[in-house]
């Protein structure tokens, strides 16, 4: 099986995605399951993890409906207001969806570099463990010591960290994203996404530009850690789907089939737990 781990959907119209604007020209267009069908069997990929794209439960539950009439997306990854009185209550009710795997925080937009330190957001974080639901963290280079400290507290949520933590790549900063996420993968059992790595690279980016940075994360997290995806549209700024595929390829080229297949696959399926989904 190849499971793209990370990918998104939007309706303009429903205009609670306030970071995509006009400026955003190639992504500011709706974005459905029938513009990715094609890409998805060109590049043989059995199904798909959905994202949010917006800080909204109406954005969550409108993926949802989409994950029960779209058989390639295999898992919902959405959003709740952590910090809200209700964010027990409203994990409950969105977990009792089948398709619901995992919440994500968009932290890389929130203001406060400390808030997912807070203490007043552990009843939210104990409601994602008990109804074992996904930590998916969306963080900068800037958040990673902090994101440690977070998964230390929490030692039994399951957490994900979306595009390795998006590298600066375009620059060709290194040594301190290195040294944190090599922490991270040593004294936690959090996971890293192989994905949105070309929009941090500069526009002219070459293989040779990620192939340091999918290094790093392959020595210190192992195939059994890493998740593959696409972060489609987004990654269209960058590189085709199936460019992004054909690279994927070339970077993972030395490893074992059953390394790549970890993944390609079988490490989504794990860590999301989309084993039944997928058998149905």
């Amino acid at each position: 099986m190849r499971i793209d781990a990370h990918q998104h959907f939007w309706a303009l119209e429903r205009g609670d995605y306030g970071w995509l604007t006009p400026d955003l020209a190639p992504l500011y267009r709706d974005f459905g399951p029938d513009d990715l069908q094609r890409a998805l069997t060109a590049n043989r990929i059995d199904g798909t993890v959905l994202v949010q794209a917006a800080p909204t439960v109406a954005e969550t539950k409108y993926m949802l409906a989409l994950a029960a009439e779209t058989p390639f997306v295999k898992g919902v990854v959405g959003w709740v207001d952590f910090e809200g009185a209700d964010a027990v209550d409203q994990i409950a009710t969105l977990a009792a969806h089948p398709a619901l795997v995992g919440l994500r925080p968009m932290i890389q937009d929130i203001p406060d570099p400390d808030w997912m330190l807070r203490t007043d957001l552990g009843p939210a974080i104990e409601a994602m463990r008990a109804h074992g639901l996904v930590f998916d963290a969306l963080t900068l280079p800037r958040h990673l010591t902090n994101l440690r400290r977070f998964i230390a507290a929490y030692p039994d949520l399951s957490v994900v960290i979306d595009h390795g933590s998006k590298p600066h790549i375009a620059n060709r900063s290194f040594d301190a994203w290195a040294t944190e996420m090599a922490g991270i993968a040593a004294d936690t059992q959090a996971s890293v996404k192989l994905s949105g790595l070309v929009t941090e690279a500069a526009q002219n980016w070459t293989v040779d530009d990620l192939k340091p940075y999918v290094e790093h994360l392959l020595e210190h997290f192992g195939p059994r850690r890493i998740l593959w995806g696409s972060d489609w549209p987004v990654c269209t700024l960058a590189a085709s789907y199936g460019t992004w595929c054909a690279t994927t390829d070339v970077l993972l080229d030395g490893l074992s089939v059953a390394d790549r297949a970890q993944i390609l696959g079988l490490t989504a399926i794990r860590v999301y737990g989309l084993a039944a989904e997928i058998a149905a």
